[in-house]
């Protein structure tokens, strides 16, 4: 069966799928989408989106049920994970929301609401970074949850969304990220 994956390799969730596929040995081709495509040819208008067989999916979670599953890996097996997970996807889906809305000129201070979601980036990474702490100090394998948090921050430095000077934990759980083959042959890139 071949797997089409859908995507940039800016994307954070593009690169999360693609560690994935890399962990799990699965081939695969990456056709490059831009975002005027995206919104053409996926009804979420996003990317990433995937096609194997018969098979579509549309969003990045699905896609990465689908990656470890046919491997026969689990894939957010404990709650602590999940919840790493779905807060790390919060923050980032804000960050990259206010990312698209300053490229139209708008940003927190013109909207009360986009200053809420500012805020709400800020606060995640404070309640990350309490959570960093406590990760494994490992270099040789990571949980989807964990993936997805070094995604969001590799993403958020290279767009200039945070700084990660005063969250000192994080800083040290990316570092440890970058000694990860599978990620470290992934950052996010412009082509």
């Amino acid at each position: 069966m071949t797997i089409q994956l859908y995507g940039t390799y800016t994307s954070p969730y593009v690169r999360h799928c693609r560690i994935a596929l890399a962990e799990t040995g699965q081939d695969y081709e990456l056709i490059e989408t831009d975002y005027a495509q995206s919104a053409r040819l996926a009804p979420a208008k996003r990317v990433p989106f995937l096609k194997a067989g018969d098979l579509v999916l549309n969003d990045s979670l699905s896609i990465l049920k689908f990656i470890r599953e046919s491997a026969r890996r689990a894939f957010l097996p404990d709650v602590e994970d999940c919840d790493l997970f779905a807060l790390t996807n919060t923050a980032l889906d804000t960050a990259i929301n206010l990312f698209l809305l300053e490229k139209d000129g708008l940003g927190p201070a013109q909207s009360g609401y986009l200053a809420r979601q500012a805020a709400r980036v800020h606060d995640i990474l404070e309640a990350l970074e309490g959570r960093a702490g406590a990760l494994p100090a490992k270099t040789d394998r990571f949980t989807d949850g964990e993936l997805r948090l070094g995604c969001f921050l590799d993403w958020a430095l290279f767009r200039e969304r945070i700084t990660l000077t005063e969250h000192i934990e994080l800083a040290a759980f990316l570092e440890r990220m970058k000694e990860y083959p599978c990620f470290a042959n992934t950052p996010p890139r412009v082509t």
